[in-house]
């Protein structure tokens, strides 16, 4: 595992246990279109709030699932799920970049300021590829950079573990997001703003896959 890892594992270990902890930078779900019976999968799902909120959405004969990297979120979540009486959904840990689902397994998959925290975004797209079904769709909100961030951000991992020492420029974003073979990307919101005084934008993007 590497120190990235290791310090984002550790903030968000302590925030599993804070019911009013604030940890995305966008509101996906709304966009994501969810029907009756569809199967939807949460990149980074942390206490599974959004995870229960779609297995509602898609009712008894759809499913949704979670992953995350942190046990002690996956062990919120489904303390969530339990007390809740949630029954068409599941929690898995594992990582973004090798996610533990079929191939053409899930409708829609979302993912709420997560894949800034990947070292390797494009893997992470191509994931998200793998297992969406064809005309499948994500819609992710997420971090980047309006500019390159200095060598002192981008190899710090406490800037990493706080949603920004891995963002990247816009562009390099879409490149990752085109190589996994999406060909089209929809801006739905973006927000601009000074992350500990570096100049960054909060954005959520819907894509599908052909």
């Amino acid at each position: 595992m590497s120190q990235i890892q290791v310090k984002i594992q550790e903030r968000y270990g302590k925030e599993a246990p804070n019911a009013t902890a604030c940890l995305s930078c966008g509101n996906n779900l709304p966009h994501a279109g969810l029907q009756p019976g569809e199967v939807l999968l949460d990149l980074g799902s942390g206490q599974g709030l959004e995870v229960l909120n779609a297995a509602r959405l898609v009712g008894p004969t759809g499913f949704a699932y979670g992953v995350d990297m942190t046990p002690a979120m996956v062990e919120q979540a489904e303390a969530n799920r339990r007390e809740q009486g949630v029954s068409n959904a599941e929690f898995r840990l594992g990582e973004i970049e090798d996610l533990p689902f079929a191939s053409s397994s899930v409708d829609v998959v979302i993912s709420n300021c997560v894949i800034n925290h990947a070292q390797d975004k494009g893997r992470v797209y191509s994931e998200i590829h793998r297992v969406l079904k064809p005309g499948g769709r994500f819609v992710v909100s997420d971090v980047i950079a309006k500019e390159a961030l200095p060598d002192e951000v981008t190899s710090d991992p406490v800037a990493w573990s706080l949603c920004y020492g891995g963002a990247i420029p816009e562009d390099q974003y879409l490149d990752a997001i085109s190589g996994a073979g999406f060909r089209r990307v929809e801006f739905l919101s973006r927000h601009e703003y000074l992350k500990y005084g570096y100049p960054v934008a909060s954005i959520t993007i819907l894509g599908r896959k052909d």
